[in-house]
Parts: C-alpha cells; sequence; structure tokens
C-alpha cells in the first residue's frame, strides 16, 4: 500500500540549499522558480521598480486588487525590486549573486550582458553559478534577438497547425504549452547542471526557448512527418497512431476511451455488448482500426448514444476499459481523486486573504515538496533579504530614498 507522507513539516526538503535569483517574469520563468521553491529552494523574486513583474497587472481576475494569476504563480517568493539602470542596482545583484546557487532571467538577448549582469560577469564573482536564460527563440541563430510569446511560438512550431479539427480555423492549445514547457525544461535542466556542480565544482549557462520547448512536444506529429514527408492535420480528439482514441458521443454529452491495443479494444467491444466489432474486418487490428476511424467512430457512437455518460463510464470502468468524464474547471477540483491527493491548497495572502493554489503535482515520500508562503506583495521583502547578505540599515535606507530598491 501507499500513503501519502504525514507530517511533511518534520521532513526535510530536497532543495534547501539552493537559492535562486530569479530575474524573469510572466510564466516560463516564474513557472521553473516555482517549481524549485516547492521542493525547498529559496526563491528571491527580483522585480522591476515600474510595477514589477506584468503579470501583477494581468486580469480580471483581482482579488482585492492582487492578480489571481500572479498568486498562482508565485508562491514561496520574496520579492525585492532593485532598479538595475542604476549602478548601485547593478552592484546589489553581483552581491546577491556571489551567495546564490541559480540565477534565471528572460530579458531580451544582451540585455542582461550590457548591465554587466551576464553570465561571464557573475561566473567571475561566483564560478559555481547556475545561469538559466530563457527566452522566445535562443540566444544564438536568426531569431535570437526576437522577443516571443507563447502564442508566437505555438503558431511557429506546428502546435496550432494539429490542433482543433480538420479545417478549422487555426486554434492553439488551451493552456500556454509553450511557455509552461519551457519551464519544465528549464527546472530539468538547471538540476542537471546543479548535480553536475555538486560532482566537478563548476557551474554553468544554459538556456532554453520558447520554440524549440514547444517543438519538442510534437513527437507523433514530427516522428511521422519524418517517416513520409506527410504532413499532419489536426484530428480533433483522436490519437494519431491509435483508435479508438477519443471523445465519443453519448445521449447526455461526450467521454473520452481509451482503447489504444487489441486487448482493451477487446474489453470495450464486450462492456457495450458490441462483440460483433471485433471480428469485423474493418476493425480487426489497430491498422484497420485507423483507417477506419471514422466508420468506427460512427458504429461506437450508435450504441453510446443511447446511454448516459456515468452509465457507460460506471460500465467500462467494471471491464478495466479506460476511460473518464471530460470535466469543466469546476468538475475537475470537485474530483474526489483530485481532493484524496491534496491538488488544492489555501493560503493567507497579506492583502487577498484567503486564496486557493494548485497544489504540488509530484509527491515525494522523503523530501516532499511544500507550499509554506503565498506570492509577495511587490518588494515586500526588499530590506529582509538585504539585511540578510549583510547591508546595514543605514545603507539600505540611502537605497530606498535613492529608489534604487522599494520597500512595501
Amino acid at each position: 500500500m501507499f500513503y501519502l507522507p504525514k507530517n511533511q513539516e518534520n521532513m526535510p526538503e530536497a532543495l534547501s540549499d539552493i537559492t535562486v535569483l530569479d530575474c524573469s517574469q510572466i510564466l516560463a520563468g516564474p513557472f521553473c522558480s516555482m517549481l524549485l521553491s516547492d521542493m525547498g529552494a529559496k526563491v528571491i523574486k527580483i522585480e522591476k521598480p515600474s510595477g514589477g513583474d506584468d503579470t501583477r497587472r494581468f486580469g480580471p481576475p483581482f482579488i482585492k486588487n492582487e492578480s489571481a494569476a500572479f498568486l498562482a504563480m508565485n508562491r514561496n517568493k520574496r520579492s525585492i525590486v532593485i532598479d538595475f539602470k542604476h549602478e548601485n542596482g547593478v552592484e546589489i545583484m553581483k552581491n546577491l549573486s556571489k551567495d546564490s546557487t541559480i540565477i534565471i532571467e528572460n530579458y531580451r538577448t544582451g540585455v542582461m550582458e550590457k548591465l554587466g549582469l551576464g553570465y561571464e560577469d557573475l561566473k567571475k564573482i561566483n564560478p559555481k553559478i547556475i545561469y538559466c536564460s530563457i527566452s522566445g527563440f535562443g540566444r544564438t541563430g536568426p531569431y535570437a534577438e526576437r522577443g516571443g510569446f507563447d502564442l508566437v511560438a505555438q503558431g511557429m512550431s506546428g502546435l496550432m497547425s494539429i490542433t482543433g479539427i480538420p479545417n478549422s480555423p487555426p486554434i492553439k492549445v488551451g493552456v500556454p504549452i509553450a511557455d509552461m514547457n519551457a519551464g519544465m525544461f528549464a527546472t530539468y535542466s538547471i538540476l542537471s547542471a546543479y548535480i553536475h556542480m555538486l560532482k566537478s565544482g563548476e557551474g554553468q549557462y544554459l538556456e532554453v526557448s520558447l520554440l524549440e520547448s514547444a517543438l519538442a512536444y510534437t513527437v507523433w506529429e514530427s516522428s511521422s512527418y519524418f517517416a513520409t514527408k506527410e504532413i499532419p492535420e489536426p484530428l480533433g480528439s483522436s490519437h494519431r497512431l491509435s483508435a479508438p482514441y477519443q471523445a465519443l458521443k453519448t445521449v447526455d454529452g461526450y467521454i473520452n476511451i481509451g482503447a489504444p491495443n487489441q486487448s482493451n479494444y477487446e474489453r470495450l467491444c464486450k462492456a457495450i455488448d458490441r462483440e460483433d466489432l471485433i471480428e469485423n474486418k474493418d476493425f480487426i487490428d489497430n491498422a484497420n482500426r485507423l483507417n477506419n476511424r471514422e466508420k468506427l467512430e460512427k458504429e461506437l457512437e450508435k450504441t453510446l448514444s443511447k446511454k448516459k455518460s456515468n452509465y457507460w463510464i460506471k460500465k467500462l470502468d467494471d471491464y478495466g476499459v479506460p476511460c473518464g468524464p471530460i470535466n469543466n474547471i469546476g468538475e475537475a477540483w470537485d474530483d474526489p481523486q483530485v481532493i484524496a491527493r491534496n491538488m488544492k491548497v489555501t493560503l493567507e495572502h497579506p492583502t487577498a486573504g484567503k486564496i486557493e493554489n494548485i497544489g504540488i503535482s509530484p509527491k515525494l515520500y522523503k523530501t516532499p515538496g511544500r507550499i509554506t508562503r503565498p506570492a509577495p506583495i511587490l518588494g515586500e521583502h526588499s530590506t529582509e533579504i538585504l539585511e540578510e547578505y549583510g547591508y546595514n540599515k543605514k545603507t539600505i535606507s540611502d537605497f530606498i530614498d535613492k529608489k534604487v530598491i522599494i520597500q512595501n
């Protein structure tokens, strides 16, 4: 039997020795630093003086003037506002870098170097520093100096050409998949670099792009194109390589059914009392089912459309056929499995009050992740952080007066 860890506050944090200076904003970088912070890394969110992370203004919705989007992506972090246009601001960043492990940034190519805060500058101060740059297209190549957004990356990577139904206008993936995948790639790359640093004592520079992070998800489509040179098209909810594996209509809606191999397909046919479909030559194996996908869909829906979704889900589950409802977001959060896995957490924010956050997906049984603080107010920890790094109260007060930092 498996049991989620109890008394997690008494268990060690996997990344408690790591300090992250996160100079990024909006999604890819903050998602990366959030994942690291969930596992115990100390994340210092370094924000610009003119309003901080742009996500602070994303909305509606707002909760007592706090952006719900910002609250979702910046838990477990502390905020300091530093003006890099001021020489003292650059000096503060260099001082913070001395005792930090990781730097994350998503400025346009060349900006950090012009400020004297590029990797080559900071590795002179801290040779062990792991410096992660996130950009739209990468730091080399003909598009290196272009700005990039999730939507642009989805379009250029081919993702939008395979999303939706045949002959539909361009449709992006419903979530910002390029941004979030870039954040995930950045996380795994940073941890790989950290392991290397522990072995060798060397830091390194690494970079992740939205375009390549989106392109990396076109696994089935690109492999098919490489093999045949045929251009894949959108298939709605259908799978590109197996059938039936899609949403199918019932009397009161749709359910998802996954029967991608022969044993699952045969169990499906038995569960819905359509054993005639097992021996039908058009559907005798996966290759034939793919070639006759539309015909198979009609045959299955001829039966499924006679009863309600809940009936079929129960019946299919009894036969061991993978299936499930197509939930809206509210229904997803009310699902008993989601509740049992602690995927929704409640936090107390200093201005927004009680807020809800998405919980931690990976469950580590010896060093579980934790959510210990809500997203910070802009510049909430500026003074606290500088004091930790050895600045005295007079110097900090002078920085505040000169607007080198902002304390809220």
